[in-house]
C-alpha cells in the first residue's frame, strides 16, 4: 500500500498535487519493479522511507531554483531526481542511466506522472556535454570518481553544485579530496534509524 504519511510529517507544506505526484510515483515504481529491478526487493515495503524521504532529504539543504538544471546522475528508477522534480516543479531535471532498460522504465513512470520538468536520457554521464546547475546523485560510486564525472558538467564552478547522497563511514572518500565539501547528518532532519550513518555531502 503506497503511502507518504511519514513524508507530509516532515514535509507538511506539500500541495496535494504533490502528495498525489508522490503516491502516484510510488505505486508505478512498485509495479514496474515486479518485473525490472529498479529497487532491492528487500526495500519494497520500506520504500517511502528508504527511497522517497531519502531523496527528499537534499530539500531540507538545498532549495532548488526556479529555471536551473539539475541532472541527477545514475537515477536507476528516478531516485532522487523524480522526487525532488515534484517538489520543484520550476527546475529543470535531466534523469541519466547507463542501463537502458532502467532509462525506458523511468520514461514510462515520468510520462504516466506527466512530469513536464523532467526528461529521462540512456547515457553514461561522462558522455553528457550539457552543463548544469545541479549534479545529483545517490549512491552511485566512490566519491573521487564521482567528481571526476560531476565537475566536467557544472555550468559555473563557482555557483554550481554537486550534490551527493552517501553512506557508512565517508574518511576514506573524503581524506584526499582538493575540493571544498560540506557533509550534513540526515539524521538532522529525520529520526528514523535508517539515517543513521547516511550523509548528504555538497560541493
Amino acid at each position: 500500500m503506497a503511502s507518504i504519511n511519514i513524508i507530509k510529517q516532515y514535509f507538511p507544506n506539500l500541495t496535494v498535487q504533490q502528495q498525489n505526484l508522490l503516491v502516484a510515483y510510488q505505486k508505478k515504481l512498485l509495479h514496474i519493479n515486479e518485473n525490472i529491478n529498479l529497487i532491492s526487493r528487500k526495500d519494497v515495503d520500506n520504500f517511502e522511507v528508504h527511497h522517497l524521504l531519502h531523496s527528499l532529504a537534499i530539500a531540507k539543504v538545498i532549495n532548488f531554483k526556479p529555471n536551473k538544471k539539475a541532472v541527477d546522475i545514475g537515477t536507476g528508477g528516478g531516485l532522487p531526481g523524480i522526487p525532488l522534480a515534484i517538489l520543484f516543479p520550476k527546475t529543470e531535471f535531466l534523469l541519466v542511466d547507463a542501463i537502458e532498460k532502467k532509462t525506458k522504465a523511468v520514461s514510462e513512470i515520468v510520462q504516466n506522472l506527466n512530469l513536464p520538468n523532467v526528461k529521462v536520457q540512456h547515457v553514461r554521464a561522462e558522455k553528457l556535454k550539457t552543463k548544469f546547475d545541479y549534479v545529483l546523485s545517490r549512491a552511485v560510486t566512490q566519491l573521487p570518481k564521482l567528481l571526476v564525472w560531476s565537475k566536467k558538467l557544472l555550468k559555473d564552478l563557482k555557483d554550481s553544485k554537486i550534490i551527493m547522497l552517501k553512506g557508512g563511514d565517508l574518511n576514506k572518500e573524503t581524506e584526499n579530496l582538493n575540493y571544498a565539501f560540506q557533509t550534513t547528518a540526515i539524521s538532522n532532519f529525520f529520526i528514523e534509524d535508517f539515517f543513521n550513518e547516511k550523509y548528504i555531502i555538497i560541493i
